[in-house]
Parts: structure tokens; C-alpha cells; sequence
């Protein structure tokens, strides 16, 4: 299996500092007021890379299990909202919110949810982050 890495430098300090996330696919320049920024979306920030990394996996671990029970997805949306908060001792990830809809021809809604749900406690990048809570909002497409 393939080992995937990333890397990061950070010049200064934490509030005046900046940093370069660097990937197989580009780098990112960052910085604590971009993190903190909603607004600023021309920066990347750890929790963005975070969230896109959960949706793609979960994604594809719900097609995976459904094409296991016999359903072909025709389409999966997912969109993951990283929390990060103030704690006793400084920022932490503090809640992740998946929301998946998809289109699946031949399945009802509460089987639909069973699926969503089993897919996102056996995701990889769900086992990954277990010590963080992760709420699920599952439906399927009309």
C-alpha cells in the first residue's frame, strides 16, 4: 500500500508567523490569521485539508459498502465541516459534521442512513480521527 506525505515549514510565531504546506500536488501558504479567517478563501489552512481528506474518504468507503450490499451509488455528495475551537490548552479540532447525499436507485431511506452510518465508523480517515466527535447527516438524493 502506498505511503502518502506532506510536509510543512513555519517561519516567526504562532500569531505573527507564516507557513507553506507543501503536497504531492502543490503547496499552500498559510498563516494564523488566514487560519482564522472564514472569509479568506485564497489560503489552504490544516482543518480544510483535514475536511477534504474525510469527505473524499468517506465517499468512497459509502460506495464501497453499498456496492457490497448489492447497490450501485450513481452519485455521493459529501461535504465535511472541521471545527476548531479554543481549549484549556489552546486551538483543537473539536467537531466534525459529515453531510452526505446520494443517489441510489432501488434503496429506501432508513437502509440508506445504516449504510452512511457503518461507512463512517469504518472509513480510515474516521479511525484516524476517533478521538474527535463526528456527526453524520445522511439522505438520499430525490
Amino acid at each position: 500500500m502506498p505511503i502518502r506525505t506532506a510536509k510543512a515549514e513555519w517561519e516567526g510565531t504562532m500569531q505573527e508567523g507564516n507557513g507553506t504546506m507543501h503536497l504531492g500536488i502543490g503547496d499552500y501558504p498559510y498563516s494564523f490569521k488566514t487560519r482564522m479567517d472564514e472569509k479568506d478563501l485564497a489560503h489552504a489552512n490544516p482543518e480544510e485539508l483535514i475536511a477534504a481528506a474525510q469527505a473524499g474518504c468517506y465517499s468512497m468507503a459509502l460506495s464501497a459498502r453499498l456496492n457490497s450490499h448489492g447497490f450501485t451509488p450513481e452519485k455521493i455528495e459529501t461535504d465535511c465541516k472541521v471545527t476548531l475551537s479554543m481549549s484549556g490548552v489552546g486551538l483543537k479540532i473539536s467537531r466534525i459534521m459529515i453531510i452526505t447525499r446520494a443517489k441510489v436507485e432501488g434503496m429506501d431511506e432508513a437502509s440508506f442512513k445504516e449504510h452512511a452510518a457503518i461507512a463512517k465508523d469504518n472509513c480510515p480517515v474516521s479511525m484516524a480521527l476517533a478521538a474527535v466527535p463526528i456527526d453524520l447527516n445522511a439522505a438520499l438524493m430525490e
